[in-house]
């Protein structure tokens, strides 16, 4: 504790030797701080505060039909983003700051001020955000603010709006190649089906199966030809009456009743409308079959007892003249049939003779069809997105999408916000007087003294025998108490100008 009291004294003791220094450096740097702080000018903070809402009926509506924006994503870019060098340059340009810049260097020295002295505040979450701006000149801070929330506002709307026309441009850049490629490749396709006419699927049907059904075709008009030709020489026959070949039955035109053949006819025809809707037991059915046997025995009883008459004229009967026109629908019919058969004969042979080109040529169409159809999904899906993005566009800048809600428009207060005289006043005071003690301090360090035994005894490291005291007559000691009071008057003044300044700042806060 004493050696702590010791070091104490010779520095109060130090100090008081420069003490006279100590007080002019601490008025010196009291005064000067002081006409600074009273000098400066006085800051005004103007501000206001919008709500973002990004709460849309709309983006749920649209959901699926084009590309939703970002909102929230939108607003927090655009929000970190409006303190840049283009917004402030386009800001300065706004409210005329820009004419006082008389050049370039300048122009960057009013931006960075600028951009120092506007600040955002605000959360995400609650979507409220605060823009704010000082400056010495309440009709510029507001005239900053307002022009800051325009900004901030036309940002949000046009980003995206300009992203997607560069989006729909591009799209109309493509949808234009993919039209060209189309073209071609119908001009392609068309050109092939012309050229291989013959040779492509018809319907759904391959080339293998119109050989296969080309070929049954055939088959089924020989077989009808073979027919045809059977019963024409069986008409042949009987006209001529040669003899009946095996299967074949010939019917003697002489000994035919035609009113015995035609009334069996008709019994047959009504037996059999009968049968379709009775038994065999109904009455009807019966009878008819009875009458039916009766004319079957009558006929055959007129076959046994009838002799051929040896009339030449008598081979010309109605029956004769029904063999001949049907001799002559029968040679019709194998002619029609020869024909189709010569048809079918040719169409299986150029198919054959084409069987080898065909695959060949399914290939060929089936990669003009797959090129044609990559072409024209590829122009549907751009032409689809092209739409979309036109939405997107609109969508973006829609009002109802993104609405911004002044709470409190740009407003400045009555009083200055800034500087805060008192407690620069005050901190002023206090640096004078360190710097004071420390100049003090400082010089007795340059220009060290002995101010006890003690220490000339620790620096030495030599035994101090005695101490001669200071013998003071009495015109030092009215001169030194003289410099006392002056060194104490000067430090009341300095404190009283101190107190007088901090009354004033008090009193009128726009100092």
């Amino acid at each position: 504790m004493a050696e702590i009291t010791a070091l104490l004294l010779n520095f109060l003791k130090a100090i008081g030797k420069y003490r006279w220094y100590a007080v002019a450096i601490t008025w010196t740097i009291a005064l000067i701080g002081w006409v600074v702080v009273l000098r400066m000018p006085n800051q005004y903070d103007a501000s206001a505060r919008v709500y973002v809402d990004t709460q849309s009926i709309l983006k749920p509506l649209l959901s699926g039909m084009t590309t939703t924006p970002n909102l929230e994503q939108q607003v927090v870019f655009m929000r970190r983003t409006l303190i840049s060098r283009p917004n402030v340059e386009r800001l300065m340009r706004m409210v005329d700051l820009d004419v006082k810049a008389k050049n370039t260097k300048d122009h960057d020295k009013m931006v960075d001020e600028l951009m120092s002295k506007i600040w955002i505040a605000g959360t995400d979450h609650d979507d409220i955000y605060t823009i704010g701006y000082t400056s010495d000149n309440p009709k510029l801070a507001k005239d900053v603010v307002a022009s800051l929330m325009t900004i901030f506002v036309e940002g949000s709307y046009g980003g995206k709006k300009g992203d997607s026309e560069k989006a729909i441009q591009f799209i109309d850049d493509q949808i234009k190649q993919y039209e060209q490629k189309l073209a071609a490749a119908e001009n392609s396709l068309k050109e092939f089906k012309i050229k291989n006419m013959y040779m492509l699927p018809h319907g759904n049907d391959d080339f293998g199966s119109q050989l296969v059904a080309a070929t049954d075709q055939l088959t089924q008009a020989r077989m009808e030809l073979s027919e045809a030709e059977q019963a024409r020489n069986a008409i042949r026959h009987q006209i001529n009456g040669d003899p009946a070949k095996p299967g074949e039955t010939v019917v003697d035109t002489v000994m035919v009743d035609p009113d015995l053949e035609a009334r069996i006819v008709t019994v047959q025809k009504n037996l059999d409308a009968l049968h379709l809707q009775y038994t065999d037991q109904h009455p009807d059915i019966i009878a008819n079959r009875r009458l039916l046997d009766q004319l079957l025995a009558q006929k055959a009883d007129l076959a046994k007892h009838k002799k051929r008459s040896s009339d030449p004229g008598a081979g010309y009967s109605p029956m004769l003249q029904q063999l001949t026109v049907s001799l002559t629908t029968a040679e019709a019919r194998v002619a029609s049939m020869r024909a189709r058969v010569q048809d079918y004969e040719t169409r299986v042979s150029r198919l054959r003779a084409q069987s080898t080109s065909v695959p060949e040529v399914e290939v060929q169409l089936a990669q003009l069809n797959r090129d044609y159809q990559v072409n024209h999904d590829n122009y549907q899906k751009l032409v689809e997105r092209r739409e979309s993005a036109r939405l997107s566009g609109d969508l973006t800048t829609a009002t109802d999408m993104l609405t911004f809600r002044v709470i409190d428009p740009p407003t400045v207060p009555n009083q200055p916000s800034g500087p805060n005289r008192v407690r620069l006043f005050s901190m002023v005071f206090g640096g004078a007087l360190v710097a004071g003690l420390a100049v003090a301090f400082l010089m007795s360090q340059i220009r060290p003294t002995f101010m006890s035994q003690a220490t000339l005894r620790d620096v030495s490291g030599l035994p101090v025998i005695g101490v001669i005291g200071m013998n003071w007559t009495a015109e030092q000691t009215v001169r030194r108490r003289r410099r006392l009071v002056a060194l104490a008057v000067s430090v009341l003044v300095l404190f009283g100008i101190y107190g007088a300044g901090m009354a004033a700042i008090l009193a009128r806060p726009t100092l």
